[in-house]
């Protein structure tokens, strides 16, 4: 267990003689070999002096008549009995043990090489350093220590094949800093941490597994530029699918954007027209109502003028037509005079004729068919001379007889 493992040696915990407490410094920091000072034994004629300066920084032990009476205060002590000595000097600094380890073999039997590292520290309390040195020692310590780490680092790469001794650094220090700890915490040592530094496997299969994972870190590279390529493809056929969506959504914007404006004029100009044909409406209302207010007021006025213009006709037809049926009446009663007188001529006239012609029909009957002629032409005559002055107004039997004279029947026409 002590073999050197690439210039890295197994350390050894030791206890360490002095002259004085005052070299436990010098102790506990040299350097240049595997031995690692963890106690250090003052001789015994330094407990014969009569003074002695006691160290800081360190657990310092007293013995009384070769009893332990505890921690020894630092500092500088006058009048030093021969019955008291310092018994031991025990470091408080955190230690690394190394603890390299070669041919472990794995659960395939591939012989592994392991080097491990660990920290500890002696404390933190005095009774920690007590139990120490009076419970375990370093010599036993060592020895203990040394036993553990490599039956640990046998039996956890004996569970696992030789491809995953590497996998186990993390979990195989927690489980070690976890055996440890407990194993050593009773004798007043603090595991602090657990590391395996280095793992090393046969040349030629170290070889192949370093191609194995060349091998696959280029597969890994090929699978990454391949899978890099398709992403940028996509990425870059994403882009222009975004930069096609994005030109139509903005022609689509531009177009509904004409549209809502088209929409907006349209309306503006429907409402225009709308507003003009209200404006007309109402102008052709307006001017309808003036007109028919016009027109009902001419209507009035001529309807007003009309019934004055038919009454003033009318009143003056009233007028001309009482005066014509005067001029009338008077015209007719003229001629009904004139008729009654001439009437009353004829009558006598025509009594003087009918005694005549009796007169002349009993004297002579070859003059009938003359005096009949005569009396015909002078009734012809009679009827020429009323026919020729004037309207004549007769009523009654002798209109009709007059009437009956003026247009004789075809009896009468006959008979003459």
């Amino acid at each position: 267990m002590s073999q050197a493992f690439d210039g890295v040696e197994h350390s050894r915990c030791v206890q360490t003689r002095i002259s004085s407490p005052t070299d436990a410094a010098t102790a506990f920091m040299a350097s240049g070999t595997r031995d690692i000072t963890l106690v250090a034994v003052p001789g015994e004629g330094c407990c014969c002096v009569q003074f002695v300066s006691i160290p800081s920084g360190f657990f310092v032990l007293g013995q009384r008549w070769h009893k332990n009476i505890g921690q020894v205060d630092p500092g500088f002590k006058m009048c030093w009995p021969f019955f008291y000595r310092v018994s031991h000097i025990i470091t408080r600094a955190t230690v690394t043990y190394s603890a390299p380890s070669r041919q472990v073999p794995c659960a395939d039997n591939v012989m592994v090489d392991i080097n491990l590292s660990l920290t500890f520290s002696i404390g933190p309390s005095l009774e920690d350093a007590e139990a120490f040195v009076y419970t375990l020692g370093c010599t036993r310590f060592d020895e203990f220590l040394a036993a553990e780490v490599e039956e640990g680092v046998r039996g956890l790469v004996y569970s696992v094949t030789h491809d995953r001794v590497n996998d186990l650094r993390e979990e195989f220090a927690q489980s070690m800093l976890a055996s440890l700890s407990n194993k050593f915490r009773p004798f007043g040592v603090q595991i602090k941490n657990v590391k395996v530094t280095e793992t090393r496997l046969p040349r030629n299969l170290a070889k192949s597994l370093e191609d194995t994972t060349t091998n696959r870190t280029k597969i890994s590279e090929v699978a990454k530029r391949h899978e890099n390529t398709i992403r940028v493809l996509q990425d870059e056929a994403s882009q222009e699918l975004e930069q096609v969506v994005r030109t139509n959504s903005r022609k689509k914007q531009d177009l509904l954007a004409q549209c809502t404006r088209y929409e907006i004029e349209h309306k503006e100009i429907i409402d225009e027209m709308v507003g003009q044909a209200r404006v007309q409406e109402m102008e052709a209302k307006s001017t309808m109502d003036v007109k028919i207010a016009q027109a009902q007021g001419n209507l009035e006025v001529a309807t007003a003028e009309g019934m004055k213009e038919a009454e003033e006709i009318r009143k003056s037809m009233e007028i001309a037509c009482d005066e014509r049926k005067v001029k009338v009446q008077q015209m007719a009663n003229t001629i009904v005079v004139e008729s009654e007188a001439q009437l009353r001529a004829a009558e006598n006239n025509s009594k003087a004729l009918i005694a005549t012609a009796s007169a002349e029909n009993n004297s002579t009957a070859g003059l009938e068919v003359k005096r009949k002629y005569e009396l015909e032409w002078q009734r012809l005559q009679i009827l020429e001379v009323l026919a020729k002055e004037g309207r004549r107004f007769v009523t009654g039997e002798a209109g009709k007889q007059l009437l009956k004279d003026m247009v004789p029947g075809p009896s009468q026409m006959i008979k003459k």
